[in-house]
């Protein structure tokens, strides 16, 4: 069975049973700040497990893309290592909330793997929790009855809280679960040892297949649990797992979902899977990785170097230095393996498709810096062994060279090892938990639970209309971390407050208490469904009503840069094309930040062609049109621009100016008009293929244009009022222009007259031609000196110093047949001389420059420079 009728067979299957299929969310998660990414399936479900919001569909089932590299499930070490870990993996999965129990998610799991599927009943095992003393759980009687009916008791296996109880995070969520095994070795290695004991012991062909977790629990910050108000059932089946078993493979990288990849990657490094384990292991990474890397770049996330993008850029970095090191390849070649993953999943994954070209670029411009990284980072690591005594080389400079230049450690040790040296690991270790701690530290935040004061079925966000109303708190939690310190979280039974979405920053206001208190809302921002409030303190009395106010000056700001991103994009794909899609946002009272797909720099005209675009719709006064429970595909037909790796429901908002039509929670202006005008501010790259405009409007645009005319008032003073400024800064420019020429004829004069005074100065130290002086010529100047001198001399030592605008540099020109000779290299000279001007440098054996901060070492560093020539 092929790996696609494999993922619509379990669909299609669980669609019988009256569940409904929806799609995937995106792996990359921007709206919740507990999670980078999806890890689990049943992420995009938190809120209906939390109770925070009814869902409309009771059962529901998916296969869910996710990624397990960091936090509590972190994958990354193992993958590669070992057949069937992964970073990037489909987890199947089908949904009860509060719907269905144990009994129906036991029996349909057995059902569809034994009879749809047709898996060998005698290579199954299941686990259930055996309860937990430190909990006061006993042992899931329930699940162990359900299955001693469908399987021999000696197939089942009491797993400890470990293994057999699944929990969302330190608080939250959690319930008992119950795991299917599969042990597919062979029938000698069965007779051998009993699959039983395999179980959940690492064994690479007796693995979990499928685990099914009866939510029923809810773990609270002192650790204890509570029951919840109703019972899920959250199932989660490893597709690539279940492929394996179904394609009769010992392991997941022989499969259907692997193999296509894995054969691009033969042909274009020209390597051989399955003869050499250390290439096998660097073609899966690499095949796995590329998943991972290619799914995140669709989702709208690029690699970059904090949060999400650090860790999407780390896992391609792996990906790259396991070829570099084993695969021999020093060009990008990463990115051409899109297109096998395009055609290969991109019928269930069409973002795969829509997005080839960007993921093809983003992946080969992070190839070609890295590898120049690793180039660099050899040049480094030879410092470091050339500066060793002993064959003990130091964690502390590995760990720079780690942290610093991005090299990796394990590379490091490899080449290390080649070369006859030893990593001291320890001190390495050492220097990595030292940061891990601090980085940590400075985020951690430790969260109580909730005080619930209020049942209300749903909080209601009434921020369209109103920037003031009177609320009640329904429930509030301390959190306290090492940078913000103590805040409050408060959730309202509605609120005005919109809360940081979309691009869009939160609300900030005010709560005003009937005792006349004033507590300043900090933020706001959505979690799990709940629009939460960040405060200093509480109201004394927190159950009595309260006012709040949202800041209306930021609102009115805010939401004028919303409104210009809607309209800077519908200009962008009229001017540029239609190729254009949003990338990225950032909107505050301030100003807005637009990314967008696009290959090339923006000219001059069609930057201002694109401003004039937008000025012209804000002139154009075009109202405010909104559908806010329009249906997904209704908007899409009306021609609503939906945003890749957003994740939108049944029911949408779509947002109209004129032309413009997107899909949107923001707040936006009533009319165009209200923004006054759109000013860019600058154009770049952010990532191959994606560029940034970052603009302003209304007041800001005022602001910038009043500090405009006071410059140009500066100018003209220092132009002495000239009735054409212009045409006096052109004059200027000549007159530079001409004394510079000028100055050179100068320097060249000057530098002849020295050439001859200091070649009179050059003396014979043990046979060798030499000379240290200061003098006063710029770098380029010097230069040529040097050579000049050179080409006169044979057998020449030089060492030329001077001092420019407080700096020291220091030149060194070396004869060729000299350095050959003696051995003697100017780059080494400068970096050891360097050190007295509290600087560095380096440069080939016959010539180098370094510069340092301390002119004052100048002249003990000429004296050292003789010492090079001693016998």
């Amino acid at each position: 069975m092929k790996s696609k009728e494999i993922r619509s067979t379990y669909l299609n299957y669980f669609k019988s049973k009256s569940h409904i299929i929806v799609p995937s969310a995106p792996m990359v998660i921007k709206d919740d700040p507990t999670l980078m990414f999806t890890n689990a399936g049943m992420n995009q479900f938190k809120e209906y497990f939390l109770g925070n919001t009814v869902p409309k569909n009771t059962r529901v089932t998916d296969t869910q893309k996710c990624l397990r590299v960091s936090g509590k499930h972190n994958d990354l070490e193992e993958v590669g290592m070992d057949t069937y870990h992964h970073t990037m993996f489909e987890m199947l999965g089908n949904w009860s909330f509060g719907d269905y129990f144990k009994k129906e998610a036991i029996h349909w799991a057995w059902e569809l793997l034994t009879e749809v599927y047709k898996i060998d009943r005698d290579i199954l095992y299941v686990s259930v929790f055996e309860g937990s003393e430190e909990d006061g759980l006993e042992m899931d009687r329930e699940a162990y009855d359900l299955w001693k009916d469908i399987v021999p008791e000696e197939r089942i296996i009491l797993g400890n809280k470990k293994d057999n109880f699944w929990e969302m995070g330190d608080q939250g969520p959690c319930g008992p679960s119950s795991e299917i095994h599969v042990d597919i070795r062979t029938a000698e290695e069965k007779a051998k040892i009993p699959g039983r004991g395999l179980v959940n012991a690492d064994h690479p062909q007796v693995v979990e297949i499928w685990n099914l977790v009866f939510m029923e629990f809810n773990r609270k910050a002192n650790g204890s649990l509570e029951k919840l108000p109703a019972q899920h059932v959250d199932t989660g089946m490893g597709f690539e797992r279940l492929c394996m078993v179904l394609q009769d493979k010992k392991s997941n990288y022989d499969t259907d979902v692997f193999t296509p990849i894995i054969a691009s990657i033969e042909k274009i490094t020209n390597s051989t899977y399955g003869q050499d384990e250390k290439v096998d292991i660097a073609i899966r990474v690499i095949a796995d990785h590329v998943r991972a890397v290619a799914f995140s770049i669709a989702d709208g996330q690029l690699p970059g170097n904090t949060g999400a993008g650090y860790v999407i850029r780390r896992i391609l970095r792996r990906a790259i230095r396991y070829g570099f090191t084993f695969l021999a390849t020093k060009e990008p070649f990463i990115y051409k393996l899109a297109a096998t993953l395009s055609d290969q999943m991109g019928e269930a994954f069409p973002e795969l498709r829509s997005q080839k070209t960007l993921i093809e670029n983003v992946i080969r411009e992070e190839e070609q810096s890295f590898l120049r990284t690793l180039d660099q980072g050899l040049i480094l690591l030879e410092n470091i062994i050339e500066g060793t005594t002993g064959n003990t080389v130091s964690g502390k400079k590995a760990f720079e060279l780690y942290d610093t230049f991005g090299f990796p450690i394990d590379l490091t040790a490899l080449i290390l090892r080649e070369r006859g040296y030893e990593l001291d690991e320890a001190e390495f270790n050492a220097e990595l938990k030292q940061q891990k701690d601090r980085s940590r530290a400075a985020s951690a935040m430790t969260a109580g639970d909730w005080e619930i004061l209020g049942q209300e079925e749903e909080e209601t966000f009434i921020g369209y209309e109103n920037l003031e109303a009177e609320v009640k708190i329904t429930r509030y939690r301390k959190v306290e971390g090492k940078k913000e310190g103590a805040l409050y979280q408060l959730v309202f039974n509605k609120t005005p407050f919109y809360p940081e979405g979309g691009g869009q920053v939160g609300d900030k206001g005010l709560l005003i208490t009937q005792t006349g208190e004033e507590i300043k809302i900090l933020d706001t921002k959505k979690e799990n469904n709940l629009i939460i409030h960040f405060t200093k303190s509480l109201p004394e009395d927190p159950s009595q009503e309260v006012i709040v106010t949202v800041d209306e000056s930021k609102r009115a700001q805010t939401q004028a840069n919303h409104t210009a991103t809607h309209l800077l994009h519908q200009a962008l794909r009229e001017i540029l094309g239609t190729h254009v899609e949003q990338k990225g946002s950032m909107v505050n009272h301030k100003n807005l930040r637009f990314d967008f797909s696009h290959f090339s720099k923006l000219s001059p005209e069609e930057l201002k062609e694109v401003e004039e675009y937008v000025n012209q719709r804000i002139a154009e006064h075009h109202r405010l049109q909104e559908q806010r429970n329009i249906s997904y595909n209704e908007a899409i037909e009306q021609g609503a621009i939906a945003l890749f790796g957003e994740k939108y429901g049944d029911s949408v908002r779509a947002v109209r100016f004129g032309e413009s039509m997107e899909l949107c929670g923001g707040t936006h202006v009533q009319n165009t008009a209200d923004i006054w005008y759109f000013k860019i501010i600058s154009e770049g790259a952010v990532a191959a293929g994606i560029r940034r405009i970052e603009a302003i409007t209304g007041r800001a645009v005022k602001a910038y244009f009043q500090e405009e005319e006071e410059s140009l008032k500066e100018i003209s003073a220092q132009l002495k009022n000239a009735k054409d400024p212009v045409k006096a800064i052109q004059n200027l420019q000549e007159e530079n222009a001409n004394l510079k020429k000028q100055i050179e004829v100068l320097l060249r004069d000057k530098a002849k007259n020295l050439k001859i005074e200091l070649q009179q100065e050059i003396t014979s130290v043990n046979g060798i031609n030499f000379l240290a002086k200061k003098v006063d010529l710029d770098a380029g100047g010097i230069k040529d000196l040097a050579y000049q001198l050179g080409d006169n001399n044979d057998n020449l030592f030089l060492l030329l110093a001077s001092e420019q605008d407080g700096k020291a540099l220091l030149t060194c020109y070396i004869s060729k047949e000299l350095a050959e000779s003696k051995g003697l290299h100017a780059g080494k000279v400068v970096k050891e001389l360097g050190k007295h001007i509290q600087g560095g440098g380096g440069g080939q054996p016959f010539f180098a420059t370094a510069g340092g901060r301390n002119p004052q070492g100048i002249e003990k560093a000429l004296e050292e420079a003789r010492n090079f020539l001693s016998e």
